[in-house]
């Protein structure tokens, strides 16, 4: 089988459910990410990915909502990058360059993290084959400080960074509750901004038919979107977020309204800070809609 990667990059933990495909034949490829340095609050996010694959196994393959199934899909499921302990620049550098030749060879990449800055390294990544993309979050958070104690690489900068890298306009933020004043300003300045993930999905399926009919999309969802009720293992919960089903018919919108999505990644779920399993379970959930959800070809 055809290896994306340099010997060493990657570990090999337990795979997705369904995701059986070898490398050449996938049209989606998945990876984790289980980077843990720039949590401000509660840790446990570098187990993320391995107890959403476990987890994934709690489910079925086949969607009621959607009427497809995993199993009719060419998923790869490549492993988790193995970061360096400690070395936030190099664990930064490996996630970049182990999902670059996915993306330049026209796959679709889910990324399972890890805090929220592996989503920096994602876009990097997308960005030499996708010039043009777009970034949704769906977040809690604004995650627009320009630095956070000092530091310019954060899980709570993170957005700021997407943000230099496509310019003004080409990030829309979906749900984020809770900032500084002066980030808020940013996000209605330079991007797109709705507290309403409903509101903002409808928005950018209007303009998916327009503006932006067939510009790459790169979706990051952080799992604290959700109300603390729904998923409480992640490291800032944040009260007032949608719930569940709240959240699907958003992704739903933006599929029926032709997104062609390039890339996504789920960040911050903390397994051990929820000890009923519950945020794996919803994570692996999210994964399995937005693997089937956006099935149709990506135009080269």
């Amino acid at each position: 089988m055809e290896e994306p990667w340099s010997p060493g990059l990657w570990e090999r933990p337990g795979r997705f459910m369904a995701a059986e495909a070898g490398y050449p034949e996938a049209l989606w490829v998945l990876a984790g990410a289980p980077l843990e340095l720039t949590v401000s609050y509660r840790a446990g996010t570098r187990w993320g990915p391995a107890r959403i694959r476990e987890a994934s196994y709690a489910l079925e393959t086949y969607s009621p909502h959607l009427d497809r199934d995993l199993e009719e899909l060419a998923i790869h499921d490549a492993g988790d990058i193995a970061l360096p302990l400690g070395n936030l620049g190099q664990s930064l550098a490996r996630i970049e360059a182990a999902l670059r030749r996915p993306y330049a060879g026209g796959k679709r990449v889910l990324l399972l993290g890890g805090e929220h800055l592996v989503t920096l390294a994602a876009v990097n990544a997308a960005l030499d084959r996708y010039p043009d993309l777009v970034v949704v979050q769906l977040d809690a958070h604004t995650d627009l400080r320009d630095r956070y104690l000092d530091e310019p690489y954060s899980h709570a900068t993170v957005m700021r960074r997407v943000l230099d890298l496509v310019g003004p306009g080409r990030l829309w933020q979906l749900g984020p509750r809770s900032g500084l004043r002066e980030e808020f300003q940013l996000a209605r300045e330079q991007g797109r901004f709705y507290h309403d993930v409903e509101e903002g999905a409808d928005a950018l399926a209007g303009q998916l038919a327009g503006p932006l009919r067939g510009v790459p999309l790169y979706l990051t969802v952080d799992i604290d979107v959700l109300d603390p009720s729904v998923a409480p293992g992640t490291g800032t919960p944040e009260p007032g977020g949608p719930d569940f089903a709240t959240l699907l018919r958003a992704l739903y919108r933006l599929a029926r309204a032709g997104a062609r999505l390039v890339g996504a990644d789920i960040v911050e779920t903390a397994p051990p800070l929820d000890p009923s399993g519950r945020t794996e379970i919803v994570a692996a959930k999210i994964a399995r809609e937005i693997l089937l959800a956006f099935t149709g070809e990506v135009a080269q």
